[in-house]
C-alpha cells in the first residue's frame, strides 16, 4: 500500500471532517492508503507550547511525513482570504526538503472551509498551492467532469474542495461537499499512484 499524506489544520472540526471525507476517497483507490496529520496551534505567546501529541485528533506532522508518502492533500480553514497561521507556519519550515527536491514530482490537493460563500474559498485554495508549487508538486484539482460541481449551491471549487461552515461553524457539510471531498481523494490517490516510482 503507497500512502498519501492527507495534513489538515482544524480549529471547530469542519475541516477536520473534510479531511476524514478526503481520507475516505484516498482508500477508495485499490492499492492506496491515507495517512491523516495536523498540524498544532501557532501562539503569540512566545511562551506557550503545544503537547508534544495533541489531546484529540491525528497526530502532529513531521517533515518525514513529506518524505515518506507518495502525495499531500492540505485543508485549512479561511483567514482572510489565506490559509490559516499554522498551517503556513508548517510549510515555512520545509526548507530542507525543497533544498533536496524532496517533493518534486509528486501531486497535490487542496481544501477548505469558510464561513460564509464568499469568504475566500478560492484564494485560500490558491494560495495553499504556492508552496507546493515550489516544491515542484503537481497540482490535482477537481474538473467539471465531476457533475456535482456544476449543480452545487454550496461548496465547491475546480481548486480543490470546500465547505460553507456558517458564522458559528453551525453548518453540517452538504451531500455536494461530501461527494466533492471524496472525489479530490480519489483524483489524488489515481494520480499519486499513476506517477509513484
Amino acid at each position: 500500500m503507497k500512502e498519501i499524506l492527507v495534513l489538515y489544520y482544524s480549529q471547530h472540526g469542519s475541516v477536520r471532517e473534510m479531511a476524514r471525507m478526503v481520507s475516505h476517497g484516498i482508500e477508495q483507490v485499490q492499492g492506496a492508503k491515507a495517512r491523516i496529520r495536523t498540524v498544532p496551534k501557532v501562539s503569540t505567546v512566545c511562551e506557550a507550547i503545544e503537547p508534544a501529541i495533541p489531546d484529540e485528533g491525528a497526530p502532529y506532522a513531521e517533515l518525514k511525513d513529506l518524505e515518506e508518502c507518495i502525495a499531500v492533500a492540505i485543508g485549512s480553514p479561511t483567514r482572510f482570504g489565506n490559509m490559516a497561521a499554522a498551517m503556513k507556519y508548517f510549510w515555512d519550515g520545509t526548507g530542507s526538503l525543497w533544498m533536496k527536491g524532496t517533493l518534486a514530482g509528486k501531486p497535490a490537493a487542496v481544501f477548505t472551509s469558510t464561513a460564509s460563500m464568499h469568504g475566500g474559498q478560492e484564494t485560500t485554495l490558491v494560495s495553499m498551492m504556492l508552496p507546493l508549487l515550489h516544491h515542484g508538486m503537481v497540482i490535482v484539482g477537481l474538473p467539471y467532469t465531476e457533475p456535482v460541481l456544476s449543480t452545487t449551491s454550496s461548496g465547491g471549487t475546480p481548486y480543490g474542495a470546500s465547505h460553507v461552515s456558517g458564522a458559528t461553524s453551525d453548518k453540517p457539510i452538504t451531500e455536494e461537499e461530501r461527494k466533492l471531498c471524496l472525489a479530490l481523494g480519489r483524483r489524488l490517490a489515481e494520480t499519486a499512484l499513476k506517477l509513484a516510482p
